[in-house]
């Protein structure tokens, strides 16, 4: 929902000035806010991610983000299990992601790729990226196209981003 665009504006912004996320304005969060799943704990968003669609052949995990004080309880797993479901949904087998911290998502099944291998993201995003020449991210693939998330998390079109809560 449009009200979760502040919330998870504020978990991207807090790791972009660090350069573990590429900055994201406001506006771009509210124009793709549908693209968004979040994790909520005690009705606070703890937690985001964006699957990027470039077309049935491939898309892409962006935005990961966990509050600090949320690190550590499952929540950035819980997004990107959830986002790899709605890839499936969407009948998407080839999923990529661009990452400093390729350990974490080596553990979901990601495993490291190419960018030559990734034209759709190069062309749309990375020659306009500030950092295309000394780009120090690690470009990866979900490695396991049949393998099992671990969880049930639907979304229909255009509803509220699909939500976790932790217990």
């Amino acid at each position: 929902m449009l009200r979760d665009a502040e919330p998870i504006h504020r978990l991207i912004s807090e790791y972009s000035g660090d350069g573990t996320l590429l900055p994201r304005s406001f506006a771009d969060v509210c124009e793709n806010i549908r693209d968004f799943f979040v994790v909520e704990d005690g009705g606070a968003v703890i937690g985001c991610g964006a699957l990027h669609i470039y077309g049935p052949h491939l898309c892409e995990v962006r935005s990961i983000a966990v509050a600090p004080r949320a690190r550590g309880q499952r929540a950035g797993r819980s997004v990107v299990r959830a986002l790899i479901r709605d890839a499936r949904r969407h009948g998407i087998d080839h999923i990529c992601l661009f990452t400093r911290i390729p350990r974490f998502f080596s553990h979901l099944g990601f495993v490291p790729g190419r960018p030559e291998d990734l034209p759709d993201k190069i062309f749309k995003d990375c020659l306009a990226c500030p950092r295309l020449h000394c780009c120090d991210e690690v470009p990866m693939v979900y490695g396991h196209a049949g393998a099992e998330t671990g969880i049930s998390i639907s979304r229909p079109a255009y509803a509220r981003p699909a939500l976790v809560t932790l217990r």
